[in-house]
């Protein structure tokens, strides 16, 4: 099959388009223009694309299939949003250094959007798409909301489709994931008592002193071993550094691969809010896990191998490994469809103002994004 050349001077100045809006997840206007770009080209091939408004404080998620049928041969998923505020892009546009290029979101994942959207076109060209079946979902809320709105609709996608590709970036050292952690964030509120602390501070109950203890528990039960990672990322209290402080609050983040770290871990949680070391102070917990491990199954490790053959025969050298990151890929692995992920071009530095794509990477990324999706549309995948 012979791909289409990809017009590398088209691609950056449509991805310098894309970059210099602020999509953060939070702000459906600039999602929105995303998913107008995204639209208005998928429109031009003549498929089929609906928009979806799940909640009226994030943007609009896309669907695109080339097929009237509610199964389909490979789903491939991007995300639209990222984390940076509105005003990051004019502080910090798109730029070429050398062969980098810099701009909030590049890799994370504009970038991705592009290249699935003109492997796409080259596969439709070459006649590689005919009779074959294709979903591609867009969604607007995966940045800090963890994708809460959309992901029920992205598992329905994901069970009706035979295999799932990610354009996720390709990791710095060019690396493919097969495997993320699953990710539990939780809000964590002590009320306690005030009183003065040089009158009479015996009377007051310290929710601070309380929220403390949750620090060290929590922080204790990190198991390296087990890559089971806690985390209180941010912490709060007090009015006054003469009073007793009343309330106090924290945000743990939990990353895991056994379900089972994650029941033991949100069991602990209960624990402390039945058992305060502070007598009289209350404590309440709100949250979830936010997304499931992706843990590679036996149909998994088979397509890892054919995109491996795939690999060798376009004379790229990559490998597999796991990413503490997550991904909308782990809602689609936890269905039971085989899923793999950063097929995107490489890029490094994600969720900072250093992030950045290496552009010699997106000519050879999306050739072999090319051939894995029109082997999988084209193939069974076979377990070994």
């Amino acid at each position: 099959m012979k791909i289409e050349k990809l017009d590398l001077s088209n691609y950056l100045k449509e991805l310098e388009y894309l970059v210099n809006i602020d999509s953060v997840s939070s702000d459906p206007v600039g999602t929105r223009k995303i998913a107008k770009f995204m639209m208005e080209k998928y429109n031009s091939l003549g498929w089929n694309t609906k928009n979806y408004t799940f909640i009226d404080t994030i943007g609009p998620c896309l669907e695109i299939t080339n097929t009237s049928d509610t199964e389909y041969d490979v789903l491939i998923l991007a995300h639209m949003d990222t984390i940076f505020p509105i005003g990051t892009a004019t502080e910090r546009p798109f730029s070429i250094k050398g062969n980098r290029a810099y701009g909030p979101g590049i890799n994370d994942c504009k970038a991705g959007l592009l290249s699935g959207f003109y492997a796409l076109v080259a596969l439709e060209k070459a006649g590689g798409l005919i009779d074959k079946k294709v979903c591609v979902f867009l969604n607007s809320d995966h940045e800090i909301i963890s994708s809460k709105y959309s992901k029920h609709h992205l598992e329905e996608l994901a069970k009706k489709s035979k295999c799932t590709l990610v354009l996720e970036a390709g990791r710095a050292n060019g690396n493919l994931v097969n495997k993320r952690k699953g990710i539990g964030r939780y809000h964590i509120k002590i009320d306690g008592v005030t009183a003065h602390s040089g009158i009479n501070h015996k009377d007051g109950r310290n929710a601070i002193e309380e929220i403390a203890h949750w620090v060290l528990t929590l922080q204790s039960r990190t198991d390296y071993a087990k890559e089971t990672t806690l985390n209180i990322g941010r912490i709060s209290g007090g009015v006054s550094i003469s009073a007793v402080p009343a309330h106090a609050e924290a945000e743990l983040d939990i990353r895991f691969y056994d379900k089972a770290e994650a029941a033991s871990i949100e069991s602990l949680l209960q624990h402390l809010v039945e058992n305060p070391h502070v007598q009289g102070t209350k404590a309440g917990v709100t949250g979830e896990i936010t997304r499931p491990a992706m843990i590679p199954s036996d149909m998994t490790n088979a397509l890892c191998q054919i995109i491996d053959k795939i690999g060798k025969e376009l004379h790229m050298d990559f490998a597999w490994e796991a990413s503490g990151g997550g991904s909308d890929g782990s809602f689609s692995a936890a269905v039971g469809t085989p899923t793999v992920d950063a097929l995107g071009p490489v890029g490094g530095n994600a969720h900072s103002p250093q992030e950045y794509l290496e552009i010699d990477t997106i000519i050879p990324r999306y050739k072999l994004l090319c051939e894995i999706i029109f082997h999988v549309v084209n193939h069974k995948v076979d377990l070994p």
